[in-house]
């Protein structure tokens, strides 16, 4: 076999030697280049140690054959094991005979690579000694095939070499690593009572064994075991021992054997028999607690919440003269991390390098991932670069953290260039980086390029594993493909994958959102059955589901239930919890669960804090910086989110100059306004028609780097709607696109959103044509924008047709296209279609909403089918729905026009019970009802007076509510209270009164 040309060549003070070798040298010129070679290989430059090589054959230096199995070790023990065959080849064509030694290296190459045919071919063949048996046995048991390896024993006896410790050994670890410990045992005992002398090494194996079976009072027995059987335990006895404890969190036991040690050593310093001097300090000397001890209890303590004791043992070790190594660094530098304390991490990882203590690929990974986790992209990407200048070998990990980083801060296509490269670095993805992958693109909403990665993972046989499918099902839910994600669920369960309770919460949270309440509680029923608990996901899907809908009562059942069944809310319960009872008007259940979490040390992070903050101020029973005041009571500091709150009051109250002092006090305090408080400003602005503030405000935002939002484009896209204008619409689009904002779906389905409200389905269509142009499809919002469009338009046939659309193309509708379609049908007065099509509704499992109802009861009230209007009523507040305003206005409606004054009455005191307060279209209503109650001729004298009196009543509360009745309720009030031929002056006067009440 020829020695083929290395890629890059040899040195050049190698090549200018072109002068012949004496014959005398050439050992010596063999031997110096066998010795360049070797030393290029330890320094890890492996193209200047086969530039090296090239030249010796290139000069026709032939070395002997020690020299050549220097070389086959060399590179062998170096890591390029491809080379080793080269090399023996080249060897053999120089015609230098292999020796056993050279037969061993060999053999060990190839089970080092798993090529375990080609070493049982050497084994078979040629001279062979117990080294060649055992490093074939050490193959395969590194295989996991420690039965097969077990086999070898009887062709060792037969072949007449002798069995030894180190074969022993191997065997024990073998079996260990495949769980096979009490085996191993029986492989060690066996073998000592045929003769094998037992060691140190082969207790310490099982012990290890033991111990990473999580048995570790079995390792303990063993090390008394070795004291009877006269071995001493060593210092990897005592540090496997404390591994052990440290993985099981019992740190306690692993400090008394640290103490152990130390008496040890204590005894073995004491006075002792002369003739045992020597043993006895060697002995004294192996069991002071080194590195490695130290390492593994911080190691320990940093995974599992102690980071003072590892920080404190650090200070320790240090003092004790023991200097940290990498890893020790690295173990704390991950602690650090896991608290948030980045700083430090960061000035650790430079005081590595005053240590001269070089960080490693793992000390940076963790640092990156915290990083990226914290959104400190710039820096984790400057750790990066770095990571690329100190020349460290980016592996899967380090890959997969960039990865996850990228696609977090937004950096989507830096990361699927990332991912291409895996291959290219000479990597596999495994199915930790393929999910963290899918994950990525699942954010994105992109499915099509997450389906089409779990095919390549599938192709290359990386097995998908519950994170990958967790994603690839919360993707589908969040794009409303409701069906795909069932599909996936189904995939799972028939390649043995079964869902964890997070995979259910996530599609019982989204059939939820989708309105299909039935196909949330089957897969409930479905978990449950599984044997699967409830966890806070699944309860806070249900919360946010009642709450919602205004079932808090329900929701408050069900956290007794799932409570006393041993779970503990965690702050997203408590927080959605009091959320939903500040909706619900319940205020002093809401500050009780505030309460609750203080007493029971659950502290207020921001989304809490806001949420109470936004309760109280809805109230309008505190001012905004009360509340703030009482925060700083409790000890948290604003923050920028609070400030957002605080804002959102103002604006809310129509108080733009205190919202925009606020937005001058956060950058005072050195709070950078975010993206939320621009939004908050933005909306507040345009609610008051100042767009022109609002851009303004927009502007200084884009000058810190921040561009506009999905969220700024629909708030600006919405005012600019108030005129009717197509191009006005347009050109606020068109403006926020050149101020950076990025073109995707969600500002696609703005802009046809807009339009469609607006009628304007032709220019919605031209969007779409753009939108799918760009490699957007659309999903159920921009399908659900068209049905609206059309309805609106009362193009109900386009409506439908959408709704075909949508479904062929695999789009699942949610219960927001039903209510609209209903919607439709019920403005066009086609209230026996819209039952048939509210039966098929049903039918597929969604469960009505209040506006499902809403528009149903509305429906009917308006084609004068009272009698089922009240029953959709009755129905809908049974079930714990709350009509609208609108709803209300439309029963009391019917009522006024039968004549039936009291019933009306009583839907107005009932809707005020219910939280729903009466607008002027209320008051109108029931004042025209009253007046012409009272016209009626041959009307009791009382009668007619008590009918006026309320109409007076409701008069006066109206006045004082703000409201202006309408024309024709003021025709209505002075033709009934004006006297004879004074209709005209009556009426002017009162609306002279309300102008000037209102001017």
């Amino acid at each position: 076999m020829a020695l083929k040309n290395p890629p890059i060549s040899a040195p050049s003070h190698v090549q200018s030697y072109s002068s012949a070798i004496p014959p005398s040298k050439t050992h010596l010129y063999a031997s110096f280049f066998c010795t360049l070679v070797q030393l290029y290989l330890t320094c890890g430059r492996f193209s200047n140690a086969s530039g090296a090589l090239y030249s010796m054959r290139n000069h026709g230096l032939v070395p002997d054959l020690p020299l050549w199995n220097q070389l086959l070790y060399q590179f062998n023990a170096s890591g390029f094991v491809s080379h080793v065959s080269f090399l023996y080849a080249e060897m053999l064509s120089c015609g230098v005979m292999p020796n056993i030694f050279t037969r061993n290296i060999l053999i060990h190459s190839f089970c080092k690579v798993g090529n375990l045919s080609l070493a049982l071919d050497f084994l078979r063949t040629g001279e062979i000694d117990t080294v060649s048996y055992n490093t074939v046995i050490w193959g395969f048991c590194k295989q996991g095939l420690a039965y097969q390896a077990f086999g070898f024993l009887s062709q060792m006896v037969k072949r007449d070499l002798s069995i030894n410790s180190y074969t022993c050994n191997t065997l024990v670890n073998g079996f260990c690593q495949i769980g096979l410990v009490e085996y191993a045992e029986w492989v060690m005992d066996n073998l000592v009572d045929g003769g094998i002398p037992q060691d140190v090494v082969g207790f310490n194996t099982l012990i290890a064994g033991h111990c990473k079976a999580g048995q570790v009072s079995q390792a303990l027995e063993l090390m008394g075991r070795m004291g009877r059987d006269s071995l001493l335990p060593d210092i990897v006895t005592y540090n496997t021992l404390i591994h052990g404890f440290c993985n099981m969190g019992d740190f306690v036991r692993a400090k008394s054997l640290i103490d152990t040690m130390l008496r040890s050593r204590r005894n073995k310093e004491g006075p002792q028999d002369e003739r045992d001097d020597g043993q006895n300090q060697t002995e004294g000397e192996n069991l002071k607690p080194n590195l490695i001890t130290h390492t593994t209890l911080i190691s320990s303590y940093s995974k599992r919440q102690g980071l003072e004791e590892a920080l404190s043992l650090y200070e320790e070790m240090v003092m004790n003269g023991i200097y940290p190594d990498v890893v020790t660094c690295s173990s704390i530098i991950n602690g650090l991390c896991k608290y948030g304390r980045l700083s430090e991490a960061k000035v650790l990882l430079r005081e590595m390098e005053e240590m001269d203590v070089d960080p490693n690929h793992v000390s940076y990974t963790t640092l990156v991932d915290s990083l990226f986790k914290a959104g400190s992209s710039m820096e984790a990407l400057a750790l990066q670069s770095q990571m690329v200048v100190r020349g460290l070998v980016f592996d899967l990990v380090i890959c997969t953290a960039l990865i996850v980083g990228l696609f977090k801060v937004g950096k989507a296509d830096e990361a699927k260039d990332l991912f291409r490269t895996i291959s290219k670095l000479g990597l596999d993805p495994n199915s930790i980086a393929y999910s963290a992958f899918i994950n990525g693109l699942c954010n994105l909403g992109d499915m099509n390029d997450a389906k089409s990665i779990l095919k390549q993972m599938e192709k290359r046989h990386v097995l998908p594993n519950i994170i990958t499918y967790s994603s690839m099902i919360n993707g589908f839910m969040k794009e409303g493909k409701l069906g795909e994600a069932m599909n996936l669920l189904r995939e799972m369960v028939q390649k043995n994958i079964l869902p964890n309770a997070f995979v259910y919460a996530t599609l019982i949270d989204g059939c939820f959102k989708a309105g299909k309440q039935e196909f949330a509680l089957d897969l409930y029923n479905e978990m449950k059955i599984g044997g699967l608990e409830e966890n806070s996901f699944i309860l806070d899907a249900f919360v946010n589901n009642m709450k919602k809908h205004r079932r808090m009562e329900e929701a408050e059942g069900l956290v007794m239930d799932m409570t006393s069944g041993g779970l503990f809310l965690d702050r997203v319960n408590y927080t959605s919890l009091m959320d939903g009872y500040f909706k619900a008007r319940k205020e002093s259940i809401a500050l009780n669960l505030a309460q609750e979490m203080m007493e029971k040390n659950i502290g207020f992070d921001v989304v809490a804090y806001n949420v109470l903050m936004n309760g109280l101020l809805r109230l309008g029973k505190y001012e905004a910086k009360s509340v703030c005041t009482g925060m700083k009571e409790l000890g948290l500091a604003p923050d920028c989110a609070t400030y957002n709150t605080m804002i959102n009051g103002f604006c809310r109250e129509g108080d733009s100059e205190n919202a925009f002092k606020l937005w001058h006090e956060m950058k005072c305090q050195d709070l950078i306004p975010n993206s939320n408080t621009c939004n908050i400003l933005i909306r507040g602005l345009c609610d008051t028609d100042e767009i022109g503030k609002a851009i303004d405000v927009l502007n200084g935002m884009v000058v810190d780097g921040s561009l506009p939002t999905s969220f700024i484009h629909r708030i600006l896209l919405d005012a600019s709607s108030k005129s009717r204008r197509a191009d006005s619409i347009l050109q606020m689009h068109h403006k926020l696109v050149c101020m950076g904002l990025n073109l995707n779906r969600d500002v696609y389905n703005n802009l046809i959103t807009v339009l469609c409200r607006l009628g304007m389905t032709m220019k919605a269509t031209s969007v779409l044509k753009e939108m799918t142009g760009g490699g957007f499809l659309a999903d159920i919002d921009t399908y659900n924008a068209f049905i609206c469009g059309y309805c609106r338009s009362s193009h109900m046939k386009r409506a439908f047709a959408t709704y075909s659309q949508m479904l062929a193309e695999g789009v699942s509708p949610n219960i927001e296209t039903y209510n609209l379609l209903l919607g439709g049908l019920s403005g066009a007065g086609l209230m026996t279609n819209a039952e048939e099509f509210f039966g098929q509704m049903k039918n597929k499992g969604f469960v009505p909403n209040a506006s499902t109802y809403d528009t149903l009861v509305s429906g009917h009230g308006k084609k004068g089918n009272k009698k089922e209007a009240i029953r959709l009523y009755c129905e809908m507040v049974s079930k714990g729905f709350v009509p609208k305003t609108s709803t209300y206005n439309i029963l009391i409606s019917d009522f006024a026009k039968a004549g039936k004054m009291s019933q009306a009455r009583e839907l107005m005191n009932e809707m005020q019970t219910r939280g729903t307060s009466p607008n002027s279209s209320t008051y109108n209503i029931l004042i025209c009802g009253w007046c012409r109650l009272s016209r009626q001729p041959e009307l009791e004298r009382n009668l007619k007076k008590s009918y006026r009196a309320e109409a007076k009543r409701l008069l006066t509360d109206m006045k004082e509510k703000g409201y202006v009745p309408c024309e024709s309720t003021v025709l209505c009030i002075s033709s009934t209270f004006a006297r004879p031929g004074k209709k005209a002056d009556a009426q002017r006067l009162l609306k002279e009164l309300y102008n000037k009440k209102h001017t």
